[in-house]
C-alpha cells in the first residue's frame, strides 16, 4: 500500500476542490457573513503566508482566543498545514491559567478577538514568548492597544498570498493542535494532536453509527471551538463538505434558535447545559425546528427527561455521546442497535440515556477492584480507553504517569456496561459519594431532580459527615421556589433511590457555579459547604 501521509492540509483541498460553493454562514461582532469554501481556502492560504512572514515556523505554537466563527476556521487549517501548531485558548481561564498555558505551550504569536483583547492586554508584560498579536475583527484597521507589534487580521489578509503552498514536508505524526484539559483541580495539562489522529477522528465522526456527518448536512457547532477542537466537528464538516453555520460571539438561547431555523440546520452540538437553555427558549417562543436530524450532547451527563422532551415534545432525535480532551474527543455514542428497535419507548430512553457504545478504532476497558468488571450494568469501575486518536501522554508534563500506565488512558470516570456494551457514567472518580460504606451516583440524583419540572439545574455532592462519612447535598436552581417545593421533590426522587440515597438537605441557589465549558463546578460546591454537616443548624453556610 502507498505510504499516503493522513494530514489536516489534504481535508482543506478537498473542501476547496470539490465544495467550492457550500457555505460558511459566520456570525461576528457586527453583522453575519456568508463565505463559501473557495473563499475560505483563500484566505486560509493568505493567512499561512502572513504568519511565515511574521516568522513562524514548522513546529512553533500559534494561540487562538476567539469565539465560533470563519476566522477561527481559517485558523483551524491554515497554522497545522504550514507545519505550525494550533493551540486553542479557553477564553474563560483565570488570568493565572491563561498565563500558565500560554507560556507553557510557548506561543509564538496569538490571535485574539477584538472583544477578548483586554484579557490579554492584562497580562502581556508575563508572556516571554509572544512576538506578536494579531487581532482577529471586522476592520482592516487595528483598534489603539497596549499590545504590541499588533496586527489587524482583516489588514494582514491583504497582504497575503491567496496562491500559498502549503508545505510539502509534513509528516502524519507531527503534532498540528494543542488543547489544555479545563482543570478543576491543579494546573490545566497539555494534550498535543497529531495530523493522523484528527484525521481519523475526523473520518470516525463521518460513519453512520457515529454523528453520520456529510456533505448534505448543515452544522451548527455550538460547544467552543476552544473546547477540544469543537469536538472535532470543524475539521469533518469541512474535510466532508457539510455547510458550516457558526454562532459566533456571545450567543443567546434565542440566537440559536433563530440560526437553527433560518439555516435550516441539521446537527448541532453542545453541552447539557446549552440545551436546558434552549428549551426555556421553546416554552417561550415557537420555532421550525423541522431541519434538525440530531442535536448530539456531550460533556457531561445529559438528564433523560431533557432527552424525552426534545424528542416527544418538539421531535427532534437527540443523540448521547462522551469523550475528553484526552481522547480527541469522540469515545462512545449512544445509539440503538436495530434488534433494539422494537423496544417501548421507556426501554429506548434509558439506554439512548447512556453514553453509548465505544466508536470503531478504539478499545476500552471497565476496571474494578478485583480487575475488569461484569457486563452486567451494575457493577462499577474506571473507564480505560486506547486508540489512534487517544493521547499517550501530557504535553511535558509529570502528572502523565498518572494517568496513563500499561498502554491505556485512565480516564477518572466511573462507570458500568451493560450485556450490548453500552456503558452509562456513574460519577466522575472525585464526585462518587460513598455514605456508609456504599456508593451512591450524584449523576443519578441530578438527572432524577432535572426530571421534575419546576427544576432548571441540579448538583449533587458528597460533603462528610461526622457518622456516615460522606453524604450527599444536593443544590438546586428552580423555575419558581415555593414553600413546599423542597418536600415535593424529596418525595419525588424517593420513587426511585432507596432512602439512604436521598440527600437529607436540598439548598436552593439562583445559579449554580460552573466551569469555563459549561460543567457543573462541583468543586466550588464541595468547598463553600465543606463543613455543612458538621455545623450547628442555625450557624450552617447561607445558600445564597
Amino acid at each position: 500500500m502507498m505510504d499516503y501521509q493522513l494530514t489536516v492540509q489534504s481535508m482543506l483541498e478537498r473542501a476547496e476542490k470539490y465544495f467550492p460553493k457550500k457555505m460558511v454562514v459566520s456570525r461576528t461582532l457586527s453583522n453575519v457573513e456568508r463565505i463559501s469554501y473557495r473563499q475560505i481556502a483563500q484566505r486560509v492560504r493568505r493567512l499561512a503566508s502572513v504568519l511565515e512572514k511574521l516568522g513562524v515556523q514548522a513546529g512553533d505554537r500559534v494561540g487562538t482566543l476567539a469565539w465560533n466563527h470563519h476566522r477561527h476556521l481559517e485558523a483551524y487549517f491554515a497554522i497545522p498545514s504550514m507545519g505550525a501548531v494550533l493551540h486553542t485558548i479557553n477564553i474563560r481561564l483565570s488570568a493565572e491559567h491563561l498565563i500558565y498555558i500560554i507560556n507553557h505551550a510557548e506561543d509564538r504569536v496569538l490571535l485574539i478577538d477584538e472583544d477578548l483583547l483586554p484579557m490579554i492586554e492584562k497580562i502581556h508584560d508575563q508572556l516571554p514568548t509572544v512576538k506578536a498579536y494579531i487581532v482577529m475583527g471586522d476592520r482592516e484597521e487595528a483598534p489603539a492597544s497596549v499590545l504590541s507589534p499588533l496586527y489587524s487580521y482583516e489588514g494582514l489578509l491583504k497582504e497575503g498570498d491567496p496562491a500559498y503552498s502549503f508545505t510539502q514536508k509534513l509528516d502524519e505524526k507531527d503534532p498540528a493542535g494543542l488543547c489544555y484539559t479545563s482543570a478543576t483541580t491543579g494546573k490545566p495539562k497539555g494534550v498535543v494532536y497529531t495530523h493522523r489522529s484528527i484525521f481519523l477522528h475526523s473520518m470516525v465522526l463521518g460513519l453512520k453509527d457515529s454523528m453520520a456527518i456529510s456533505e448534505e448536512d448543515t452544522v451548527m457547532y455550538v460547544v467552543p471551538m476552544f473546547h477540544v477542537n469543537a469536538w472535532g466537528m470543524p475539521f469533518a464538516s469541512t474535510w466532508l463538505g457539510s455547510s458550516q453555520v457558526l454562532p459566533g460571539p456571545k450567543f443567546t438561547p434565542k440566537i440559536l434558535a433563530e440560526l437553527i431555523q433560518n439555516e435550516q440546520v441539521t446537527i448541532t452540538a453542545g453541552v447539557p447545559t446549552i440545551w436546558l437553555g434552549l428549551l426555556q427558549e421553546l416554552e417561550k417562543e415557537s420555532y421550525d425546528l423541522s431541519s434538525l436530524r440530531s442535536i448530539v450532547c456531550g460533556g457531561s451527563a445529559a438528564p433523560p427527561e431533557m432527552i424525552r422532551t426534545f424528542e416527544q415534545k418538539y421531535k427532534v432525535p437527540f443523540c448521547h455521546a462522551y469523550g475528553m480532551t484526552e481522547t480527541s474527543p469522540l469515545v462512545t455514542i449512544s445509539r440503538l442497535k436495530s434488534d433494539q428497535q422494537n423496544l417501548s419507548d421507556e426501554e429506548k430512553l434509558a439506554i439512548r440515556a447512556k453514553q453509548g457504545m465505544v466508536v470503531p478504532g478504539l478499545e476500552i476497558r471497565v476496571v474494578g477492584e478485583k480487575g475488569d468488571v461484569k457486563w452486567d450494568g451494575q457493577e462499577m469501575g474506571e473507564l480505560l480507553v486506547r486508540g489512534p486518536w487517544i493521547a499517550d501522554q501530557y504535553d511535558r508534563d509529570e502528572r502523565s504517569k498518572q494517568s496513563f500506565k500499561d498502554g491505556w488512558l485512565y480516564t477518572g470516570d466511573i462507570v458500568t456496561i451493560d450485556q450490548e456494551g453500552f456503558i452509562k457514567i456513574v460519577d466522575r472518580t472525585k464526585d462518587l459519594i460513598k455514605s456508609g460504606g456504599e456508593w451512591i451516583s450524584s449523576v443519578d440524583l441530578e438527572n432524577a431532580f432535572m426530571a421534575h419540572p419546576e427544576v432548571l439545574e441540579a448538583a449533587v455532592v458528597a460533603v462528610p459527615h461526622p457518622k456516615w462519612q460522606e453524604r450527599p447535598l444536593a443544590f438546586v436552581v428552580s423555575k419558581k421556589q415555593t414553600s413546599d417545593l423542597k418536600e415535593e421533590l424529596r418525595r419525588f426522587i424517593s420513587q426511585q433511590f432507596p432512602k439512604w440515597w436521598i440527600p437529607d438537605e436540598i439548598i436552593f441557589l439562583k445559579e449554580i457555579p460552573k466551569t469555563s465549558v459549561g460543567k457543573f463546578l462541583k468543586r466550588a460546591l464541595r468547598e463553600k459547604y465543606s463543613d455543612y454537616y458538621g455545623q450547628a443548624k442555625g450557624n450552617r453556610v447561607d445558600a445564597s
